[in-house]
């Protein structure tokens, strides 16, 4: 049997299908988190980081069937980013082919922590998760605090690339856009340069707290998005900072669309 090629491996319609599932999927939380930090920026309720977007979709049997569905385009889009970090980026400079397989493994690593959370809250039925989040658990651990400052640094270096490639437009590379037409391919890096800096922009401030966290040793100090969010809507210009990254959000989750019809192999 001749041996498989990664595009062949990616390339697969099964994979191909749930792959640009996952993306429809990944746009879809995103815009529940948008929805959720403008109610935060009004004064209303909710969580407004992954688990509390996923929970929102797992309130009903349709949406627990869903969130399923999300799952399995995650764990294709997992495989696909693992894939790509073993054998691909072929024919370009070592250094450049080490960052794009750093980049793909970051990203899977994304993907499995959401699909983790997607599995568990569908599980649940969208109620409150009867564990204590992971950075509790870390910080409960020997030398936790240190663990937990690093996946926050991890967290802002992961958040910081994200609004690199937006400024830069480096995305262009997951994208196939050739007979897309020029009006919809400027539509869409500009959807993708706005979104993709929004997206680093929410992250950052997630994997700050996280550090704040660590330092102060403080397993009930408020940690995550959620927690980055609300913070953020209690100084004089947060709620319209909130409005503004949400409005990115929902950028994001528009990109996302045209990504998963665009999608590269």
């Amino acid at each position: 049997m001749p041996d498989s090629t990664p595009e062949q491996v990616t390339d697969h319609p099964v994979v191909d299908g749930l792959a640009r599932v996952g993306l429809v999927a990944y746009g879809l939380v995103h815009l529940l988190i948008a929805v959720l930090a403008i109610r935060i920026a009004f004064g209303g309720t909710g969580k407004a980081d992954k688990t509390g977007a996923l929970q929102t979709v797992a309130a009903t049997g349709a949406g627990r069937v869903v969130l399923w569905l999300v799952v399995g385009g995650l764990v294709a889009l997992i495989v696909d980013r693992l894939v790509h970090a073993a054998v691909g980026h072929r024919g370009v400079p070592w250094a450049a082919r080490l960052r794009r397989t750093g980049v793909d493994l970051a990203e899977a690593v994304v993907y499995a922590v959401l699909a983790k959370t997607a599995a568990d809250v569908a599980a649940d039925g969208g109620a409150d998760p009867s564990t204590p989040p992971l950075p509790t658990l870390l910080l409960g651990l020997p030398g936790g605090r240190f663990l937990l400052a690093a996946a926050g640094l991890g967290i802002v270096g992961v958040a910081g690339y994200a609004a690199y490639r937006g400024l830069s437009g480096a995305f262009h590379r997951d994208l196939d856009l050739r007979g897309a037409g020029l009006r919809r391919s400027q539509l869409v890096m500009r959807l993708g340069r706005v979104g993709w800096t929004a997206l680093g922009a929410a992250y950052v401030l997630s994997g700050a707290l996280l550090v704040v966290a660590a330092a102060q040793h403080d397993p009930a100090q408020p940690i995550g998005l959620d927690a980055a969010l609300r913070e953020l809507s209690e100084h004089t210009l947060g709620p319209a900072v909130l409005v503004v990254l949400a409005a990115g959000l929902v950028v994001f989750a528009v990109y996302t669309l045209f990504h998963a019809r665009h999608r590269a192999g």
